[in-house]
């Protein structure tokens, strides 16, 4: 059986990657790739997010898969695949577009499987969760800590969504409540892995912090970051206690986070509290972000392909045996994983 899959944002960074990842491992599948200057091939489809209108290619292409790579605002995208009963994947959405969209889809009759997968590098840190605790039910204390490197090649969103966002306010969890913080403030001195050292961390908004607390139910959640430099890091987080941002225009703000490089490690570290005590988990993209986010997303799309999960709506780690997908991602060759337990 033929099985067609539609990468929206094919054209970026992480859509690029993630076709070349999907078609290695699976010949068989028919990619295509939609953009809004569509292409000279017929796998190449004009599709804007913006205007509705140039969705109706989907089903005339007969789409099995709709993967998002583009921050669909207006969920024109989620609702024409509910409408239309097509398997959806969403890599893409900031925290508050994802609670919206989220919403969208509890509010609707649902006939295909919905897959929001926007937590940090394509939704895997909760599903590595359970590979620590054998039930989320027991952890009460979540910290994601996230290394960022200048040098990393990067895709225009993520510093798009810094720019637009690094003055509001967000939020983090704590015994269950959430407790409105800022990027940048609130250090916390972390040991990075792989070489990395004591590092001086701040706060980050990611999705893991609205679905590991309103879906997980876990009570204790924050995620800190921390740049490569650290006197990038310093001098974010001068700015944001000194509310420079706040006084920047955007096309500023876009132009301080809009950098990118040729390539370098992105690490995160997990570290839980349950019953037991503390536990660790270590990954390193010797790839960097792009490669991993990519990776993930062909990992939920192939779990989508080849097991029966019923219709429904998912978070992506809700697709996966948390042991299978450790596997797969220690398989991956350019994927480290340490665990202290």
């Amino acid at each position: 059986m033929e099985y067609n899959i539609l990468i929206i944002g094919g054209n970026g960074l992480v859509g690029k990657t993630m076709a070349r990842i999907l078609q290695t491992r699976n010949p068989h599948f028919n990619i295509f790739i939609g953009g809004r200057k569509g292409g000279s091939t017929d796998r190449s489809l004009k599709i804007d997010v913006t205007d509705p209108d140039t969705l109706q290619i989907i089903t005339d292409k007969k789409i099995n898969l709709i993967i998002l790579s583009v921050n669909d605002k207006s969920d024109h995208v989620l609702q024409f695949a509910i409408k239309n009963h097509i398997d959806y994947l969403d890599i893409t959405k900031p925290t508050p577009d994802l609670v919206k969209a989220y919403d969208i889809a509890r509010k609707t009759e649902v006939n295909s499987r919905i897959v929001f997968s926007s937590g940090w590098m394509g939704g895997i840190v909760p599903g590595l969760l359970n590979v620590l605790s054998k039930d989320t039910h027991d952890i009460q204390d979540v910290k994601l800590f996230v290394y960022y490197s200048v040098k990393d090649l990067a895709g225009e969103s993520s510093a798009h969504f810094m720019a637009e966002n690094v003055a509001v306010p967000f939020y983090d969890y704590k015994n269950d409540q959430p407790n409105p913080i800022r990027h940048f403030l609130n250090t916390e001195t972390f040991d990075f892995s792989f070489g990395i050292g004591k590092r001086n961390a701040y706060n980050f908004d990611v999705p893991d912090l609205y679905i590991l607390n309103k879906v997980e139910r876990i009570p204790n959640v924050s995620v800190k970051m921390t740049y490569n430099s650290k006197f990038i890091t310093w001098l974010l987080g001068s700015f944001q206690y000194l509310r420079i941002f706040n006084i920047l225009s955007l096309k500023e703000r876009k132009m301080i986070f809009g950098s990118s490089g040729n390539g370098d490690q992105a690490v995160f570290e997990v570290v839980i509290k349950d019953k037991n005590g503390d536990k660790k988990l270590s990954l390193q993209s010797k790839k960097g972000q792009a490669e991993l986010t990519a990776l993930s997303a062909v990992l939920h799309t192939e779990e989508l392909v080849r097991n029966p999960h019923e219709n429904n709506i998912y978070f992506s780690h809700q697709l996966h045996e948390p042991l299978s997908l450790l596997s797969q991602l220690n398989a991956y060759e350019t994927i480290n994983i340490n665990m202290v337990q």
